[in-house]
């Protein structure tokens, strides 16, 4: 599972817009695909679905079962201009005891998901991509439904991507309705938990050559409604921007190594911001460096930022700093690995005058840290001892145990939305929770996999001196994607 799951992190890639006869040439110059930003993976499953490459489906003599003809289906007689179909089906129920930490009947979700997508190639300077997704739940104990989780029909992606060769420079830009990832796993991810999956609005620029990258964004996230396609709009409040450059170290870097490093700076703007019972605007700035890959046996992925800007009257400074590593115990690449990841996140000023020093991640993965969504970079340090290994063949395990703390006592706990825990603002203790985390991936097929997961909040005495308690976790699901 990487760095703890690479951060649960599916690596980021993109081969995009690549026909075969210009698979060698674009393999040749291209910036790898573990660190290019995208995600992206061939003749395999990424998380998202565009970042597929399936030209070896071109092959009939690679081709495994019917479903493998729908991932390359030639529309002109040169195979020039073609289709690539996908799809994903999840059955997931989740069972949360003392749901809000609040002494209370267990809450169940019993969660579907079903996406379906047509990725269209027209040349290897064209595409057109989209993808409709339709979320479903029922259980005990609900509550109201977000939309990220009820949801008859949306227009989950849809975009259209246009490139070409620069020098030795593959340069793009992709507009419309899409994912965005590039960056740590902490500040920005689909929130692939939810079922409607975290999209953007606007555009993206890339170019990448063999060793450099850059990129360049601007986009409004997507305001789901809980209806048809008609009422998920881009949201007007909000508008995320920025810029990232990334460079390959030398191989000699740190000894046999193969690392990768970015630098990015971003700017996020919310008219609606919402700090110790405020409501105002709010535009934070990020000046961050990300280094992430292998040493050796050693997997590394460290990230910095650097938070500044305002929030309504109050001046923002701001740190958040997340360092993973792992140590594989063998030679082999399902060989056991151990770590830890140590987690900080500034706080303060949520709830008086001077500076707001509490850290904030534009759109990150919660989960990280808890299934149950109770804590948030957000004042706050972890630290995470955790192992991983495969107990028997097309399975993976990860056990974490996870110490959790608040930077400042004078402010709040956080959980994932953002949103203070009432009361623990008033409170002085330090120690937020101690959590247990065990998860099980079984790939079933290469198109099937179950996940089991289980998780034990001890609620701390930053959480306990304010009424809140301890809380369990236990959830499983189902995937089927072609």
């Amino acid at each position: 599972m990487g760095t703890v799951a690479s951060r649960l992190r599916a690596a980021t890639l993109s081969l995009a817009l690549i026909t075969p006869a210009g698979i060698a040439h674009a393999q040749d110059a291209a910036y790898p695909q573990a660190h290019n930003g995208d995600g992206a993976v061939n003749n395999g499953y990424a998380l998202s679905r565009w970042a597929e490459d399936w030209t070896e489906k071109a092959d009939p003599a690679k081709r495994d079962d019917p479903l493998d003809r729908l991932k390359y289906i030639p529309l002109d007689d040169d195979g020039d201009i073609y289709l690539t179909l996908s799809g994903e089906l999840r059955l997931r129920v989740n069972q949360t005891t003392n749901p809000n930490l609040r002494e209370a009947e267990a809450q169940r979700q019993d969660i579907n998901r079903v996406v379906g997508g047509a990725d269209i190639h027209i040349g290897t300077h064209l595409r057109f991509y989209g993808e409709i997704a339709h979320g479903g739940i029922s259980g005990r104990n609900l509550g109201v439904p977000a939309a990220t989780l009820r949801n008859d029909v949306v227009i989950q992606q849809s975009f259209v991507e246009a490139r070409t060769d620069i020098g030795e420079f593959d340069v793009g830009v992709r507009y419309g309705r899409q994912e965005f990832t590039e960056g740590p796993n902490l500040l920005a991810s689909q929130r692939d938990n939810n079922t409607i999956r975290y999209t953007m609005n606007g555009w993206r620029f890339y170019a990448r050559g063999s060793k450099l990258r850059f990129g360049a964004f601007d986009f409004r996230p997507t305001a789901y409604g809980d209806l048809g396609t008609g009422d998920d709009v881009d949201d007007p409040a909000r508008r995320f921007s920025g810029a990232t450059v990334g460079v390959m170290l030398p191989k000699t870097f740190l000894g046999n190594s193969n690392l990768a490093f970015d630098t990015f700076l971003w700017r996020r703007h919310n008219d609606v911001g919402a700090w110790g019972g405020r409501i105002g605007p709010a535009t934070r700035w990020y000046l961050g460096g990300w280094l992430r890959g292998d040493v050796g046996r050693v997997n590394l992925d460290w990230s910095v930022n650097r938070q500044w800007g305002y929030y309504m009257t109050q001046d923002i400074s701001a740190w958040q700093a997340f360092i993973a590593q792992t140590y594989r115990l063998g030679k082999s690449k399902t060989a056991p690995r151990v770590g830890v990841h140590f987690d900080y996140a500034s706080g303060g000023g949520g709830y008086g005058n001077g500076k707001l020093r509490n850290a904030y991640s534009p759109f990150g993965n919660n989960i990280y840290y808890s299934y149950q969504l109770y804590l948030t970079p957000s004042n706050l340090r972890a630290v995470t001892p955790n192992v991983s290994f495969s107990p028997v063949k097309d399975v993976r395990v990860l056990a974490e145990y996870e110490f959790a703390w608040r930077d400042n006592v004078h402010d709040a706990v956080y959980r994932a939305n953002g949103q203070p825990f009432a009361g623990t603002q008033n409170g002085t203790a330090r120690k937020i929770a101690e959590l247990a985390r065990l998860q099980a991936v079984w790939t079933i097929t290469p198109r099937l996999s179950f996940t089991g997961r289980y998780e034990h909040l001890k609620a701390g005495a930053a959480l306990t001196d304010a009424g809140y308690k301890s809380s369990d976790f236990l959830a499983g699901w189902l995937s089927f994607r072609f």
